[in-house]
C-alpha cells in the first residue's frame, strides 16, 4: 500500500519533471530561502502530488522544487510535516521514499532547534553526529508495521546514521566563511508542539542532548531505511539550557532562521560543489 502510494506521487512529480535528482533536501523552518536559489527548475505544490500531506505551520511553504543547485541535480523539500500536526510517521516520512525513489542517494535535512547545549548561541549551527529519537522509543516509529522490502530490510542498523564523509565536505566548507560558527553535536528529537519546561531540558542536558527540536529523525530513519547517505545540519534558534528567564516563542525563531539563512546556504552549497567536483569527494563513510 505504502509503495503504491510512493509510486503514485512518483508518476504525478515525474509528468512535471524529467530530472533525476542526485541530492535530497529537507527545510526546516525558516529555512526556505534556500529552495529560491536553484536553477532551472519546477516547483510543485504538496497539493498537487498525491498523498503527500499538507504543511500547516508558518515558515514551511508547501512545494516540492527540483533543479540544479552548484552542478547538482537536486530535489527540495520547501516545508515538511511533523508529529505534531497529526501526521502518522509513515505519512510525514513519504517524500522521503518518494525522493529516493526519484533517484536520490543522499539526503540533507535541516532543522530549527534549541540549543541545550550552554556553549551553542542563536545563529549557530550544528552539525547532527548522532541523534536520540524519544518518540521512536516509545514506539512512534516510521517502520513499525508489516516492512516492505522494496524499501529496506526489516531492522536497519542506525548507527553511524550521519555520514562522516559528508559532515566532513561540511567542516570544510564551514571552514571558508568565518561567520559560521559550526558545532557537532547531538539532536533529540521531542513530540512537540509546546516547548520544553525546564526541567525536560534540565533531563536533555543530562541524557547527551546539544540541540532539540520536533522534527527530522524520522525521516533520517526512513533515509537510512532506503540506503540513503544522510547530512543532518540544525540552526540553533534558542538558548535551551533550562536556566533561561525568557519564554521562546516561533515568531522569534523564524527571525533567527531568516537571519542565518545566507550562512546556511554557503554550508549547503559547499557541500554540494565538493560533491559534484568528483565522485572521490561523494564515497560513502560511516
Amino acid at each position: 500500500m505504502l509503495y503504491d502510494q510512493a509510486m503514485e506521487a512518483v508518476a504525478a512529480i515525474r509528468a512535471s519533471s524529467t530530472h533525476k535528482p542526485e541530492v535530497a533536501i529537507i527545510l526546516g523552518s525558516g529555512l526556505g530561502g534556500l529552495a529560491d536559489e536553484l536553477a532551472g527548475g519546477v516547483a510543485i505544490p504538496y497539493t498537487e502530488i498525491p498523498h503527500f500531506a499538507h504543511s500547516t505551520v508558518v515558515g514551511h511553504a508547501g512545494r516540492l522544487l527540483i533543479g540544479s543547485l552548484e552542478g547538482v541535480c537536486t530535489v527540495v523539500m520547501q516545508g515538511r510535516f511533523h508529529l505534531y500536526e497529526g501526521y502518522t510517521p509513515q505519512i510525514l516520512t513519504l517524500p522521503v521514499r518518494v525522493m529516493s525513489l526519484l533517484g536520490a542517494r543522499t539526503l540533507i535535512v535541516s532543522n530549527a532547534a534549541g540549543g541545550v547545549n550552554p556553549a551553542y548561541h542563536p545563529g549557530d549551527l550544528m552539525l547532527i553526529r548522532d541523534h536520540i529519537f524519544l518518540p521512536g522509543m516509545a514506539g512512534v516509529n516510521p517502520l513499525a508495521g508489516a516492512n516492505d522490502e522494496r524499501f529496506g530490510e526489516r531492522f536497519p542498523p542506525l548507527a553511524g546514521a550521519y555520514d562522516a564523509g559528508l559532515r566532513a565536505l561540511a567542516r570544510s566548507a564551514a571552514a571558508r566563511w568565518p561567520e559560521i560558527r559550526l558545532h557537532e553535536g547531538v539532536y533529540t528529537m521531542v513530540g512537540g508542539p509546546n516547548y520544553e519546561t525546564h526541567a525536560e531540558l534540565r533531563f536533555l542536558r543530562a541524557i547527551g542532548t546539544d540541540a532539540v527540536g520536533m522534527s527530522t529523525v524520522p525521516e533520517v530513519v526512513v533515509a537510512r531505511h532506503m540506503g540513503m547517505r544522510v547530512l543532518g545540519v540544525s540552526l540553533i534558534t534558542n538558548r535551551a539550557t533550562g536556566e533561561e528567564t525568557l519564554e521562546v516563542n516561533h515568531e522569534d525563531v523564524l527571525n533567527v532562521a531568516s537571519a542565518a539563512g545566507p550562512g546556511f546556504s554557503a554550508l549547503i552549497r559547499g557541500v554540494l560543489r565538493a560533491i559534484q567536483s568528483g565522485p572521490g569527494d561523494a564515497t560513502p563513510s560511516s
